[in-house]
This record gives C-alpha cells, sequence and structure tokens, in this order.
C-alpha cells in the first residue's frame, strides 16, 4: 500500500503543477495560437512537417525518454536509496526539467524553429555558438553510444525468472537449470525488428491517402501487440547463430561477439532513419511509440494499484542507504547527475529545438508538448523506481542491468492483473526498446543537423556525410571491451549524465540571456536562472571529480580526457554568457513576444 501512496501523491503533484504552473510559464512566454509556427510558415515535407497535438506529444515522449528515465533511476536507487531519488525526480521536472524542455521548445520557434545552438549565436556569440556545437555533437555521440550498447545487450542472453539471474548466452541459462522458467532476450530482438518495419508501412498509407492517422492507429497498434507475441515464438538467438559458424567459441565469446553484431546492426539503423522524411518514419512510429509507451506506464499504474489494494506488493528496499555509494560516489553531485532522464536532461532540448520544433502547428501545443512531456517522463521515472522497490536488498537480480530490473517489475504489476510474466517481460522490454530506437534515431538526425551547420552543407551531400560521421563515431567504442569487463554503457553512463547536465545548465543559461536581452524581466532569473546555476555546478562538480579519480590514468584513459574537454568548454561558455548579460541588446535581436 505503501508503493502505490508514493505513485497516487507523485502523480498528483505532477498533475496540480502541469495546471498551475505550466499555466504560468504559457503566460509568461506570451504563447499566442494566432501565430504561424515555423512548421507552416517553412514547410518542406521533409525537415519541416506540421502535425496535430496528441501525436506530435506522443513523439515527442517517446524520444526524449529513450532509457534514461529507466536506467538512471535504478542506478541511483540501487546506489543511495529511492527517497533521495524520487525527491529530485519531483522537485527536478517540475521547477527544472519541466521549464528547460518548454522554454527551448518556445525559443527555438521564435528563431525559426533554429536549434538551441542558433539561440547561442544570435545572443551570446560566435563563439560560444561554435563551442556549443562542439559540446552538444559530443553529448549526442556518448547518448548514442550509452543506448546502443545497452539495447544491444538486451538482445543477447536469458533471465532466469525464478532465480532472477541473468545470463550472458541462452546457452549458458540452458545449462544452469534445465527446468528454469527461461526468457530468451532474442524475442525481444525478434518483437523489435518486426516493431521497427511497421511505422515504415503506417507511414507510406496515410502519406497516399488510403489511412488517416487516426484510421492508421487502429490498424496498427495490434499489429504491436501481434509483434509482442510473436517474439517468444521465434527469437532470434544471434549468440547461437555466432556459435553455428564458429563452434570454437566458448558461450562468453560468442555472446560478446552477438552483442558487437547487434551495435553495428543498430549504428546502421540509425543512419538509415536518420535521413528518412519524418512522414515516413518519425512521425509514425511517434505515434505507435507513444501509445505503446503510455500503455506501459498504464500497466505499470494498473498493477501498482491492484497489488496495493490486495496487499500483494511491499516495499522491500531501503528508503536511504547513505550519503556515500558503494563505488565511493557521494549524493551531491551524483544523484543530481545519475538522474537526469526523468528530473532534468539537457539532451531534451535537442529534441526540442531540433525536431519537435520543426513540427509544432500552434504555439499553444507547446505547454502540453513542452511542459507535460517531461512531466509524464517523471511518472515514468517513478515507475522505474518502484520496479526496484519490489526486490529484496539480497535479490541477485539487484545486480542486473537497469533494463532487466524494469522489465521484471512491469512484468510482476502485470502479473498482479493476471497477465503470465514471460509475456510482461517481452512487453516491458519491448516499451524500453521503444523509448530507445526514438532517441537513437532522433540523436543522429540531430548529430547530422549541426554537422551540415558545421560543415555548411545544407545539401544532399552534407546530410549524408553529417549522418556517416555522426553514426561512424560511436562505432569506434561500442566495438571494444573494456579491459576491466565492466560493459561498456557504464563506463560512459557517468560522464554522459554530467554532460547531460551540463547542456541542461548551458541551455537554461542561453534562454536566460535571451529572455534578459529581448526583455529585461526579473522573473527571467527566477524560472530559468535558478535552475541554471543548480545544473551548472552539479555538473561541473561531478566532471571535476571523475578527472581527479582518473588523473594518475590521464595519459590513457579517454573518459578522463573527455570530463576535462567539457569541464574547459563549460567554462568557456560560461564567460561568454556572463559578457552577454552585461552587454546592451541589439535592435534587430528576435524578441520574446511573438511576431
Amino acid at each position: 500500500m505503501e508503493m502505490l501512496a508514493i505513485v497516487l501523491i507523485s502523480a498528483v503533484l505532477l498533475t496540480i503543477a502541469y495546471l498551475t504552473y505550466g499555466r504560468l510559464l504559457a503566460r509568461l512566454f506570451l504563447l499566442d495560437d494566432r501565430t504561424p509556427t515555423p512548421a507552416i510558415s517553412r514547410r518542406d515535407g521533409v525537415d519541416y512537417e506540421p502535425c496535430e497535438a496528441s501525436p506530435l506529444l506522443s513523439q515527442h515522449f517517446s524520444a526524449i525518454a529513450a532509457a534514461g528515465p529507466i536506467v538512471g533511476p535504478i542506478l541511483a536507487g540501487n546506489a543511495f536509496g529511492w527517497l533521495p531519488a524520487i525527491l529530485w525526480i519531483l522537485c527536478g521536472a517540475i521547477f527544472i526539467g519541466g521549464v528547460h524542455d518548454f522554454a527551448a521548445l518556445v525559443a527555438s520557434i521564435r528563431h525559426n524553429a533554429n536549434s538551441i545552438i542558433d539561440v547561442v549565436r544570435v545572443h551570446i556569440s560566435r563563439r560560444a555558438y561554435l563551442l556549443f556545437l562542439i559540446f552538444v555533437w559530443m553529448a549526442l555521440v556518448y547518448i548514442v553510444v550509452a543506448f546502443t550498447d545497452i539495447t544491444a545487450n538486451m538482445f543477447v542472453g536469458a533471465l532466469d525468472l525464478q532465480s532472477g539471474k541473468t545470463f550472458q548466452s541462452v546457452a549458458q541459462a540452458r545449462a544452469a537449470d534445465a527446468g528454469a522458467i527461461i526468457v530468451e532476450a532474442g524475442s525481444v530482438a525478434t518483437s523489435s525488428l518486426l516493431y521497427l518495419m511497421l511505422p515504415i508501412v503506417m507511414g507510406l498509407l496515410v502519406k497516399s491517402g488510403r489511412l488517416s492517422m487516426s484510421q492508421a492507429t487502429v490498424v496498427f497498434v495490434p499489429l504491436v501487440i501481434l509483434a509482442i507475441l510473436a517474439g517468444p515464438l521465434m527469437p532470434l538467438n544471434l549468440d547461437d547463430v555466432v556459435r553455428t559458424f564458429r563452434p570454437e567459441l566458448t558461450p562468453q565469446e560468442a555472446a560478446g561477439l552477438a552483442v558487437r553484431c547487434w551495435d553495428v546492426f543498430l549504428l546502421l539503423y540509425c543512419a538509415i532513419a536518420s535521413v528518412t522524411p519524418m512522414w515516413l518514419l518519425l512521425q509514425p512510429r511517434g505515434q505507435l511509440g507513444g501509445i505503446f509507451l503510455y500503455a506501459a506506464l498504464g500497466a505499470g499504474a494498473l498493477g501498482l494499484i491492484t497489488g496495493g489494494l490486495t496487499g500483494m506488493q511491499e516495499i522491500r528496499q531501503p528508503a536511504f542507504k547513505g550519503w556515500v555509494d558503494a563505488e565511493g560516489n557521494t549524493l551531491a553531485p551524483f544523484l543530481f547527475i545519475t538522474v537526469a532522464c526523468g528530473a532534468c536532461s539537457g539532451f531534451h532540448a535537442l529534441i526540442a529545438s531540433g525536431t519537435t520544433s520543426k513540427q509544432l502547428s500552434s504555439e499553444g501545443h507547446a505547454k502540453p508538448i513542452g511542459y507535460g512531456a517531461m512531466l509524464l517522463e517523471a511518472m515514468v521515472a517513478i515507475v522505474s523506481l518502484c520496479c526496484l522497490m519490489l526486490l529484496a536488498p539480497a535479490s541477485p537480480l539487484t545486480k542486473a542491468s537497469p533494463n532487466f530490473i524494469y522489465a521484471n517489475g512491469i512484468s510482476e504489476f502485470l502479473g498482479f492483473v493476471g497477465l503470465p510474466r514471460q509475456l510482461g517481460l517481452t512487453f516491458a522490454l519491448m516499451a524500453f526498446n521503444t523509448f530507445v530506437y526514438d532517441t537513437l534515431d532522433v540523436c543522429t538526425r540531430l548529430g547530422r543537423f549541426i554537422l551540415q551547420e558545421l560543415l555548411r552543407m545544407p545539401g544532399t551531400a552534407g546530410r549524408w556525410l553529417g549522418t556517416l560521421i555522426t553514426a561512424g563515431a560511436p562505432v569506434f567504442f561500442v566495438t571494444r571491451q573494456s579491459a576491466s569487463g565492466v560493459p561498456l554503457w557504464k563506463q560512459f553512463w557517468g560522464l554522459f549524465g554530467a554532460s547531460n547536465q551540463l547542456l541542461a545548465a548551458l541551455t537554461l543559461l542561453s534562454v536566460t540571456v535571451w529572455l534578459w536581452r529581448t526583455r529585461r524581466a526579473a522573473w527571467t532569473f527566477l524560472v530559468t536562472g535558478i535552475g541554471a546555476i543548480l545544473m551548472y555546478v552539479m555538473s561541473s562538480w561531478a566532471l571535476i571529480t571523475m578527472i581527479r579519480a582518473r588523473w594518475d590514468k590521464l595519459g590513457t584513459d579517454v573518459v578522463a580526457w573527455i570530463a576535462l574537454l567539457l569541464l574547459g568548454l563549460a567554462v568557456a561558455m560560461l564567460i561568454e554568457a556572463i559578457a552577454a548579460l552585461l552587454r546592451r541588446p541589439e535592435p534587430q535581436e528576435p524578441a520574446l513576444q511573438p511576431a
């Protein structure tokens, strides 16, 4: 019952915040539905394409969520306890993360749907603009590396539902216990591949006029369910395929090679998806993915309610585990960079100003899409924490990857309403993948935009060159194993979190400069300035801590060098922003008011 109470209180607080603080933000930023948005005034059928509010909300929500609100909260809950994580999620999402996403979206549409980087160019300086471009591109590459590796590892191995043990290969799982209830990761791979095909067919039917978006949704949502059901019937266990051609390999070696193959496949998919017209893939998949993710969130909530009312669930994890985790990381600053998505994420600004702003058909839609989607993501993060709270401290599953902890929890919640756990687990892992797919190809598309800007190559050649570089750079990292045996995504997660939160700080800082130089209103420092300061301090603190811990290995540690570079870029950006705040505004600068 305690878990149910936590979820209900959180939902009520987030709803109140949307109705009150969201309305205040809409008034402060002077939203005007009478003003044509760039999606309408600059429509080109490829990047600029107006979209109705509901499917755009689904698309934006699935793109910003990714694996972050699942992985980060579970890692933080395991490290410091679930209570600090929940408090940061609620306060962060309402007062910092939601404001960050909303402000980035509005700033973009007031600058011809250009990215938040262009706001830096106009209102800070050309030098800051170039620094920010480099910073953002690097952050996008980190995101692609981390989420590609997480997803690839999720397609290989198996989970024993009885013991909670995870295995690197199906062969190892079968050998461990012949009578165990094994869920093969290959079933998730099959369902995912089938799911990837559906939006393309859906987009073609909608574009041809044979079906409206609502009609296509009715047709294709059941097909997504069939894809989930088909997965366990014909699992694609790539490690078994590898051992067929390479019988000399051990199960562990075969599993490692299978993961690398999936890494390359996913990056190839990213490259193709990033140059595909929005109507063909991004918009229909956003519609399908959003509904699927709403269903995952609703299913988790239903299971929580049922289990709470029947007394079938209890909180087994401690609320607070201490100020220092097992690896020596302190709660501040590492809680604030571990839980990024779900509380505040700089990556969201890239989505809001990179793809969403180019599809926004009315300024009034900025409130539900910019602010509301962030609050929805906070609920995803809280449900993810509940999946961890179900586990006993001694459970072997607490040491499993966060995606399996999430899937196990959702399957258990669905079990409260009578759904078989094997099917529930496949459903939950598919939900996880749906988040990730949207993020991977959107990140690659945004990276392509940035390189096209840097190289001044707006045409087809620039589109493909930018895509190949952005999708190709992660290949270097995902095809290499760490000497310590730690999964690559875990090595990069701290760096991803720090760079992500630093990106949020710089975005809020840029928006503050824009608001101050165009309106001179004191509220700008309260609404966006305080969040900018908090994110800047926490992310810089984390980067300094990471550099100090790796200082003796600076010559060979890539993470340390990247952290040092990011810190230098952050300091340079701060200096440029302060100088911009002190300058007189230029008359030609785009104002806050709609045109």
